[in-house]
């Protein structure tokens, strides 16, 4: 049955075998980068908090805009790149490794046991790579950034306003200009993103986390500066976290311009075609994923500046721990493509399932840390009673769906490693088309809580999704029906 592939070997969950340290090596970067901005988010947050719960409230909505629509972009754009990078490298290295074969037969032929010659050549080889999609993934990225900017600084208000704060809403002031400032920042990000699709394809993590963590010390230096010391208040946090995002993208781009060769000779080799196609499929997959959220934000702003605040608080927490499972969703995703594009099914069946263990162990330990964790450190966040009495509803969800949420992106990064993209795409409208009809109408019955059920019923309906898929062995994974 393809299901025995969830419980392979689980007794070897922790083994340090080849399998186990090359998931490490990928995974541990990845998700320390992968958390690194919401932590500083969540540090923009504490620091804006003890500025007043207005302005923590409006900041919270501001960042759910920016961010949402951010993903819209940046999430398609990443993991197509992941899975393009990943395949070309394999097929490279396959080419590579017959090139040598051949060389090495050909001087055995000869009688000529010097190799000197032969391995310098190799290494060269490996110096710059000509991998297409790196150059692609560029190009859309900063095209995607430059339209989001003018995006948003232009339709902010409206925006605003959709996610219920009106004109005569005290939030509207400092929520516009967050949210104007910050998405000046916003080719930075798509852009460092896009190279950050492209080492993870090389299945290199270390050198996102460098950049990440640098220009995320520069925000978290930065912040208190302009916020207190120069009283810019809300602007000031804005304008931290912009300078912080361009200076992560010219470390990524200097290093990457060492490793790739990011002018292809012939535009065909772009493969933009191949970019939009894959793409437009995760696009249609993010939009939905979205929007549940988006709304989700957007009814606790009108519940008020309290809830808003208490909310903000909690989802901040909620991704910045969730993400930690992100990072073996991106170990997964770049294994599996490599494996698949060599047709290696053994090391993608052994992937999927150690990956799988993987996240439900580290989503059980996760559940722990966050119910502590927020019940000990509210006030680091806000000076506020009332918020931290509404904060205090949703600990509970946080925490307990950490398991379910951790599942939820490994699912994701796995089936994306199979470049399964569309059920991917079809399967996520499903699966929030019910999540939103659940956020209408608990929110209206529960208010707050009602809102954090029915988040806990989409990341739910999310895991479900990707089991099924490897479950039932259809799609890319019916080569499991013949495992054994």
């Amino acid at each position: 049955m393809p299901l025995q592939v969830f419980l392979k070997d689980f007794s070897d969950v922790f083994k340090k075998d080849e399998l186990g340290v090359e998931i490490a090596s990928i995974a541990l970067p990845a998700a320390l980068a992968l958390t690194a901005d919401p932590i500083a988010s969540l540090i923009d947050t504490a620091f804006i908090g003890h500025i007043g719960p207005v302005e923590l409230a409006a900041v919270g909505v501001a960042i759910a805009i920016f961010n949402q629509v951010s993903k819209i972009a940046i999430f398609p754009l990443v993991s197509v790149t992941t899975s393009f990078v990943a395949e070309e490298d394999a097929a490279a290295e396959s080419l590579i490794d017959k090139s040598c074969d051949i060389e090495i037969t050909e001087r055995s032929f000869d009688g000529n046991d010097e190799e000197e010659e032969f391995v310098p050549n190799v290494a060269k080889v490996y110096e710059r790579r000509h991998i297409p999609s790196a150059s692609s993934a560029l190009i859309i990225g900063a095209v995607l950034g430059l339209i989001q900017a003018l995006f948003l600084i232009f339709a902010a208000k409206p925006l605003l306003g959709y996610m219920g704060i009106k004109s005569d809403s005290p939030m509207l002031t400092p929520a516009r200009q967050y949210l104007t400032l910050r998405s000046l920042g916003a080719p930075a990000v798509l852009l460092s993103l896009a190279m950050q699709g492209v080492f993870r394809g090389f299945k290199d993590t270390k050198t996102p986390l460098y950049a990440t963590l640098i220009g995320d010390a520069a925000n978290i230096i930065l912040d208190p500066i302009f916020i207190f010391t120069f009283r810019m208040g809300v602007s000031g946090a804005a304008i931290a976290h912009v300078i912080s995002q361009y200076l992560i993208s010219l470390i990524l781009l200097w290093t990457l311009i060492g490793q790739v060769d990011l002018l292809p000779p012939r535009i065909k080799d772009l493969q933009f075609g191949r970019f939009l196609k894959n793409g437009f499929l995760l696009l249609l997959r993010v939009i939905a994923a979205t929007f549940c959220v988006t709304l989700a934000a957007s009814m606790a702003a009108r519940l008020g500046s309290t809830s808003m605040a208490a909310f903000q608080i909690c989802l901040q927490v909620w991704l910045a721990a969730s993400l930690l499972a992100d990072g073996l969703a991106v170990a997964g995703q770049a294994i599996l493509a490599s494996a698949f594009a060599k047709r290696d099914f053994d090391k993608a069946t052994a992937t999927a399932s150690r990956v799988l263990q993987l996240g439900l162990v580290l989503g059980l330990v996760l559940s722990v840390l966050v119910a502590v964790v927020l019940q000990l450190a509210s006030r680091l966040f806000t000076n506020d009673v009332n918020v931290r009495q509404i904060l205090s509803l949703g600990i509970p969800f946080v925490a307990g769906t950490q398991p379910i949420n951790a599942l939820a992106f490994v699912f994701d990064g796995v089936n994306f490693g199979a470049s399964d993209f569309v059920y991917s795409a079809y399967s996520m409208v499903l699966v929030s088309f019910v999540s939103i009809l659940c956020v209408f109408l608990l929110s209206s019955t529960n208010g707050f809580v009602g809102l954090w059920v029915a988040l806990s019923i989409f990341m739910t309906l999310r895991a479900v999704a990707g089991f099924w898929r490897i479950g039932t062995g259809t799609g890319p994974w019916s080569f499991l029906k013949r495992w054994r």
